[in-house]
């Protein structure tokens, strides 16, 4: 039987009290030893804990900060101490306990100790901590426990000595999964995801590098969605045999309900250096890499590349800031001219926008209108260059009077004729600008004209009608239906700067190029059309097209874009060079 507390209460009926207790207590003197124990405290400790030291029986020492905890309360430097720890059990359980010790009132300097089985608590607590942090249908762990796996991971391996210091991620989906839910249910889709977490359990078992400490950690992120955390990375050729292994192992047709599944999947792959990078971060760059294997065309895996990365955030900078740039005067227009073959005089010029951009500087139209077409903002941007030129069209009219006007040439996004009343913008700008319509030339590219059908033909036609002139560009690239051309309101053809780069003075000429040019400037002249060659960039080039017939060129060996100044100069001229 355990001591009891005598000389530590106020009487008999409290020692019986202490010892009929079910919670185990004992009575701890100033020098850490048990100076009295009731019955539950030697059942749970297993032995008469008497004479023993305390905190060897509730293992208090293994821990610096709560041992130094327990010995200021013994010296009533500190009024309490409350832990949990864990303890064995005679009979070999093991139990977490939360220990509570508090120093007793009288000069004796002694201490109660009260030690709570809080196991079955514990236990509880895990398993409702097991259900929140694993995905039901996989059993995997979901979002919240792989994030709080991602940001342990990554300080780990930041400050870890010991560690790689570096960090891998594979982020994958089911391609199709949708059409799988719909076509077969959901109960089979769960199925085929259970069956896809099992195959990709089973390749980072096969793939963990032996010699590396750290883990994989496989997790279901939601919907198809998949990660697997690579801890302690030792490099991308890791990541790439971990990323081929789940391809093919996904691509091997799945057995559910007694039929085959056939799938693939996309994984984007992301490995750096763990100092410096976030969880955020990285998932970022994992998404993105995943969103450029769909577009690449699926069924594959693609390692992050900084640079693509880099393009991808410029371009998402430029679309953002694009439609105020427009406002605020960013874009300028210069203009290049177009210069007759036969006798070196310019006859006109293309209207060409840049935009000084604050933190990109001067950009070309190549890096920025495909954008605008896209959200839009080309109708805005195409209206603000179509005046630009128009107005600067007539202003040389004005200033050379006795010189020949010069025609001016826009280009022309397929999305304004759709998205604006193009014909009451040209007409509007066309009278407020006082320039004729017959010197404006609006450029189309091939594929847009050759398959305009409905409202964008019946605006060219209009635009026609008015006298402005229609310019096919890059003529030749495209699948033209050549019998169609003929019923089309265009007046010029711009030959793509394909077809003049083959007439390279350095190389031998080939006579199949100069064949095709000449039947297409054939053709042309035969339909009333004349023919621009674009990119000429030597007198040979420009001698060759001569001989063929070309009408007009374009291109460095005349002159580069300039601003209006530079071309108003260039007006004077009688001819510039062949």
């Amino acid at each position: 039987m355990s001591g009891s507390p005598e000389g530590t209460g106020p009487g008999r009926e409290y020692r019986t009290a202490f010892d009929a207790a079910p919670l185990p207590m004992a009575v701890v003197g100033p020098d850490g030893h048990v100076v009295g124990a009731n019955p539950a405290f030697a059942g749970l400790v297993g032995r008469d804990p008497v004479g023993a030291r305390a905190a060897d029986l509730t293992d208090l020492a293994s821990d610096r900060r709560i041992w130094q905890a327990y010995r200021d309360v013994l010296r009533r430097r500190r009024p309490r101490l409350r832990c949990t720890r864990r303890l064995k059990h005679p009979d070999g359980r093991v139990l977490w306990v939360d220990v509570d010790l508090t120093p007793l009132p009288g000069g004796e300097r002694t201490a109660l100790l009260c030690v709570t089985d809080v196991s079955d608590r514990r236990e509880l607590r895990a398993r409702v901590r097991h259900l929140e942090m694993h995905d039901a249908v996989t059993r995997l762990p979901n979002r919240a426990l792989f994030f709080e796996r991602l940001t342990t991971a990554l300080e780990s391996a930041a400050y870890d000595r010991n560690s790689t210091g570096r960090i891998g991620l594979l982020y994958l989906d089911v391609d199709g999964f949708k059409a799988v839910n719909d076509a077969l249910g959901h109960g089979t889709g769960d199925r085929l995801l259970t069956a896809v977490a099992a195959r990709l359990t089973e390749c980072t078992a096969r793939v963990e590098p032996p010699r590396c400490g750290g883990g994989h950690l496989v997790a279901r992120l939601g919907g198809d969605e998949f990660a697997v955390l690579v801890e302690e990375s030792t490099g991308t050729e890791q990541l790439s045999d971990l990323a081929r292994c789940v391809l093919a192992a996904l691509q091997r047709p799945f057995e559910l309900d007694g039929q085959q599944l056939s799938v693939t999947a996309s994984i984007g792959v992301v490995e750096r250096a763990a100092a410096g990078t976030t969880a955020t971060g990285l998932m970022q760059a994992a998404d993105t890499t995943l969103y450029w294997a769909k577009e690449d065309g699926k069924a594959r895996w693609t390692l992050f590349d900084p640079e693509r990365n880099a393009h991808r955030l410029t371009r998402q900078a430029l679309s953002s800031s694009l439609r105020p740039a427009v406002e605020r005067g960013e874009f300028v227009v210069e203009y290049q001219p177009l210069v007759g073959l036969a006798d070196g005089v310019v006859h006109g010029v293309e209207a060409l926008v840049r935009w000084h951009h604050p933190q990109f500087g001067t950009l070309a139209p190549n890096r920025f209108i495909s954008i605008a077409e896209e959200d839009g903002s080309i109708v805005q941007l195409g209206r603000y260059v179509l005046r630009t030129a128009c107005r600067q069209a007539r202003r040389w009219q004005v200033d050379h009077p006795g010189s020949r006007p010069l025609v001016m040439s826009v280009n022309v996004a397929v999305r304004q004729v759709w998205d604006s009343d193009l014909v009451s913008d040209v007409a509007d700008i066309l009278a407020e600008t006082g320039l004729p319509a017959h010197l404006l030339q609006l450029e189309l590219t091939e594929s847009a004209v050759m398959g305009s059908a409905g409202r964008p033909l019946q605006a060219l036609q209009n635009l026609s009608d008015m006298g402005v002139r229609i310019a096919i560009d890059d003529f030749g690239t495209g699948y033209s239906n050549l019998a169609y051309l003929s019923r089309l309101p265009v007046s010029v053809l711009k030959l793509d700067g394909s077809f003049v780069r083959a007439f390279q003075d350095e190389a031998p000429p080939n006579p199949a190029d100069e064949t095709i040019v000449e039947a297409l400037v054939q053709l042309a002249h035969r339909l009333g059309l004349t023919v621009t060659a674009e990119c000429v960039e030597t007198a040979g080039q420009a001698d060759r097209l001569r001989r063929i017939g070309c009408d007009t060129g374009q291109g460095w060996h005349y002159a580069k874009a300039l601003p209006p100044e530079g071309i108003a100069e260039m007006i004077a001229l009688p001819a510039l060079r062949a």
